[in-house]
């Protein structure tokens, strides 16, 4: 992690010719956790783990990728953002880091990775975790709008930062300033509005996966919500815990779509002891 910017950790050299910034927490001779984040205007791995690395690092050896689009990774040029093409990454990164098969924690958009990773790569996916996730088909809320249409302005940030949040004593000025910095650096918002441009909603489809598929997957799930969700409704889980065979559901009250944030201890025990199962 930089002593200037704790967004910025280690660099992984991808087969596709390109890099990686990931966070690394833990011992690497324990089980591996791969946390995969949300699609947020200056989002990173740092920014939506940096509560939960400290709670999982004793257990697991935990690693947090910016997801090729995002944050400190590289931008290649030409590059088609689809599901396909994402979950090469996933792939890609843990080859070059080392790691043959992960638990999986997927924010929003990670959670619809995670359960692609468990449909199309079973073999790579130990148990894995959805948290307020895409993935399953749902019309595209006003708040989901908000998200992908963000057009960079403090003023901009901080209203989408209190759409993500139930609990708006949690959006303080050090956060907003901090991802609203973080999406004007050069080329960031270039890249951001090439991720789901209109028709958002044929985008958030792309983010998919058929229910036929869904039904097949054998892992462990665990599904968690905020009830207060705006941008991916709680029935979303709901009807994925029912596709998924074998799930648990958990849902939070006075929660938005940022319980990593809101519930931080409550969302570690949560997924620790989940994970730790024997």
């Amino acid at each position: 992690m930089s002593e200037t910017n704790p967004e910025i950790g280690k660099r992984a050299e991808l087969r596709s010719g390109y890099g990686a910034n990931y966070l690394e927490a833990g011992d690497k001779s324990k089980p591996c956790v791969i946390l995969l984040h949300g699609s947020g205007p200056g989002v990173t791995g740092y920014a939506n783990w940096r509560l939960l690395l400290p709670e999982l690092q004793n257990d697991f050896y935990v690693l947090a990728p910016d997801v090729v689009g995002f944050g400190y990774t590289d931008h290649p040029e030409n590059f088609e953002y689809n599901m396909d093409n994402w979950l090469a990454f996933v792939c890609d990164f843990m080859d070059a880091v080392g790691v043959s098969k992960a638990h999986f924690v997927g924010n929003s958009f990670g959670g619809a990775l995670s359960l692609a990773m468990a449909a199309r790569h079973p073999e790579r996916v130990e148990r894995f975790v959805m948290m307020g996730a895409a993935g399953i088909h749902f019309e595209i809320t006003e708040g989901l709008r908000l998200v992908w249409g963000y057009k960079p302005s403090v003023e901009a940030m901080a209203g989408l930062m209190s759409v993500f949040a139930y609990n708006q004593n949690l959006v303080s000025d050090a956060i907003i300033e901090s991802r609203y910095h973080a999406s004007i650096r050069p080329g960031y918002q270039e890249a951001y509005e090439k991720l789901f441009p209109e028709p958002m909603q044929e985008k958030l489809n792309g983010l998919c996966i058929p229910e036929d598929e869904i039904r097949l997957i054998n892992h462990e799930a665990l599904v968690v919500h905020g009830r207060e969700d705006v941008i991916v409704p709680m029935e979303n889980s709901i009807k994925a815990h029912r596709l998924l065979k074998n799930s648990e559901l958990h849902t939070f009250g006075e929660c938005g779509h940022w319980t990593q944030v809101e519930k931080p201890r409550a969302f570690a025990d949560l997924v620790r002891n989940f994970l730790m199962r024997v």
